[in-house]
């Protein structure tokens, strides 16, 4: 009997449409992965084990069955877009235990291209910080269960990394795609500005909150983003070159990037000129304000997030994220920090096409209850390790992490590849180019 399990999405769906496989067999083979290792890992808040199989059987019976380009494909939910029947949670005790009337749209696109939710997954309290814990669980890192998965999109990294589901939604509003992504081995796109809609909470961080794919394989994250896009992002007919930018420089002042980082973004670099890119060293002129900028638009989009909320379920950190957002709001909305970086760093991208730098600064924090822990701690451990990511969203431009090398651990490195808007299709021929010529291990060996 063919296992599944493992495959790609890509694989399955082709499987699924030719008659080789059929939606519930797919789907109940990945549910008893998720019931006999989801203890183990934690990347779910709730699996949809019936409804699931029911809506594989829809799937199967549907007359356009042979044209779907996900063919029942088992797909997770971040757990702060809605899914249609379940409660959206955001990782609170404060959130309201009711279901939602209808899917997300890009929920609903997912299920329009044949995919069955399996289940929504773990985050952190409203989706602030870089590491996924909570009240509703705790999202490990499949490659080492000691460190967290990362976040806020953790437990949809976790679920992919684990073999739990061959993709998974998630939204990055900060480098929460990114961040977990990198910790877990995966591809994803943070996509530009307006590629795919958003609607991920009240005024999406201010703009610069987007939903985006997580995928073992560039194939997988294209035909995903293509379908929530709605927008189908194909290759070239023929090889292209592009103008690349070599940066080991942390966009955070006084963040030092750890070695097996800066190993990473050395090696991808020289594949990258072996397959025929002009590439050089040059930095972004990152502002020295950009620490704060930062700072303050994080904090922001968390104290809007948290009106209406019983502050007394709150937990700690997230009370004082949101306290100190509250007198950034007037002028985060204003857009003006943001065009300001915009506008200072259009140049850099007028003489090249991609920049390439570290997806992260260190490896990710240990595994345990950062939601006790105080803000600044939790403040402290997300920027000292993840500093590269927040600059694209400021901008809206896409961005991507890309896995490349190994850990002394021994746990996936990565990259990060960003562009101009409209620069998706080229970002993902770039990483497919690495993937080619650095395969990387698809999911974790947890067997």
């Amino acid at each position: 009997m063919t296992s599944w399990v493992g495959r790609t999405a890509t694989e399955i769906a082709a499987a699924v449409r030719e008659k080789r496989a059929t939606p519930r067999e797919v789907v109940a083979e990945h549910l008893t992965r998720i019931e006999r290792l989801d203890g183990r890992i934690g990347a779910f808040r709730a699996v949809r084990a019936e409804a699931a199989l029911a809506e594989a059987d829809e799937v199967a019976a549907r007359s356009d069955l042979a044209e779907l380009p996900l063919a029942g494909v088992p797909v997770a939910v971040k757990d702060n877009l809605a899914v249609r029947g379940e409660s959206r949670r955001l990782g609170s005790a404060a959130t309201p235990d009711t279901p939602a009337a209808d899917d997300h749209v890009t929920v609903a696109r997912l299920r329009a291209a044949g995919a069955v939710v399996v289940g929504l997954t773990n985050v952190p309290e409203l989706c602030v910080f870089g590491t996924t814990e909570g009240v509703h669980g705790t999202a490990r890192n499949p490659w080492d269960t000691s460190r967290t998965a990362g976040g806020s999109s953790g437990g949809s990294a976790a679920a992919v990394a684990a073999g739990l589901v061959p993709i998974a939604l998630g939204n990055d509003g900060m480098g929460s795609l990114r961040i977990p992504a990198a910790n877990c081995g995966l591809l994803t796109l943070k996509p530009g500005a307006g590629v795919v809609p958003a609607g991920i909470s009240d005024g999406d961080w201010f703009g610069m909150s987007e939903n985006g794919p997580l995928a073992t394989t560039v194939e997988d994250a294209r035909l995903m983003l293509s379908v929530i896009a709605d927008t189908e992002f194909v290759r070239r007919d023929g090889p292209a070159t592009h103008k690349v930018a070599v940066s080991l420089r942390s966009p955070i002042a006084g963040v030092a990037i750890t070695k097996p980082y800066t190993t990473a973004v050395r090696e991808a670099a020289e594949l990258l000129i072996k397959a025929g890119h002009p590439v050089r060293r040059a930095d972004p002129p990152y502002p020295v304000s950009l620490s704060l900028t930062s700072l303050a638009h994080w904090t922001a989009g968390t104290f809007v997030d948290a009106r209406g909320l019983d502050r007394g379920q709150l937990a700690r950190r997230t009370r004082v994220h949101a306290a100190i957002g509250r007198s950034f709001v007037g002028t985060a909305r204003t857009g003006k920090a943001r065009e300001a970086l915009r506008r200072r760093l259009e140049p850099f991208f007028a003489e090249y096409d991609v920049l390439l730098t570290p997806a992260l600064a260190r490896r990710s924090p240990k595994s345990g209850p950062w939601h006790e822990r105080g803000w600044l701690s939790n403040v402290l451990a997300n920027t000292n390790y993840s500093p590269m990511t927040p600059p694209w969203n400021l901008t809206g431009w896409p961005a991507m992490s890309v896995p490349f090398g190994t850990l002394p651990s021994g746990a996936p490195c990565a990259v990060q590849l960003v562009g101009l808007p409209g620069s998706e299709a080229d970002l993902l021929e770039v990483a497919e180019q690495l993937e080619r010529r650095h395969p990387w291990q698809r999911t974790a060996p947890l067997d």
